[in-house]
């Protein structure tokens, strides 16, 4: 199982809260246009992804999420000079070049006015495969973890998607996932059947698989 970094190692951060910065996300094909060159395999999480799916908007987003294998992350970062990045996590906000890189996942990116437009995060995985960073034993292709709208954009599996929702269920979670699993076919509904059953087991979603 992996575990959360233990938070007496993330010293030296800048607490932060929730509302505390500014956010104008990019939307998913204005970013596919900047990282059209980029060879590692990124894709959009979160909300957007329920929407790339779906093939039509839900809802408002505040926050535009990608996915991308951590070895991967300079060829993003080198992709978008207009931007700066940070490390966030357990309530903090640090340089990129501090040590909490290496213990975080979640990376926030701003232009020169502070104002965010992305969160990339850095996902564990071994060559081509994909690796869950909450239990390292639940692993797939990365190619098989990441789908494309018809006109290119990647974005995560939508029942790999519902696996990371999951854990929070929060109301725009819950609201994603009703949207979501009626959509699935066979297989998707497997492999996140045996997904829950693994990581949250008796998790209510389990009962629509």
């Amino acid at each position: 199982m992996t575990e959360e970094p233990d938070d007496a190692l993330l010293t030296g951060g800048e607490p932060i809260a929730v509302g505390d910065f500014e956010w104008a996300p990019w939307r998913p094909d204005a970013l596919a246009r900047r990282l059209a060159a980029v060879a590692t395999p990124w894709a959009v999480a979160g909300g957007w992804a329920v929407d790339l799916w779906l093939g039509h908007e839900t809802r408002e987003h505040e926050d535009l999420e990608i996915t991308v294998p951590r070895a991967g992350f300079g060829e993003v970062r080198d992709a978008l000079p207009d931007v700066e990045f940070d490390v966030i996590g357990a309530g903090q906000r640090w340089p990129i070049d501090s040590p909490a890189f290496d213990l975080l996942h979640q990376t926030w990116a701003r232009g020169a006015d502070g104002v965010y437009v992305l969160d990339v995060f850095r996902e564990p995985h071994e060559g081509e495969t994909w690796i869950y960073r909450r239990d390292e034993s639940l692993r797939r292709p990365i190619a098989d973890v990441v789908r494309r709208t018809p006109d290119g954009i990647p974005f995560v599996a939508p029942e790999v998607l519902l696996l990371f929702k999951a854990k929070a269920s929060r109301p725009k979670d819950e609201a994603d996932a009703l949207l979501v699993l009626p959509t699935l076919d066979a297989a998707q509904r497997v492999w996140l059947g045996a997904a829950l059953d693994l990581v949250h087991p008796g998790h209510p979603w389990r009962v629509g698989l």
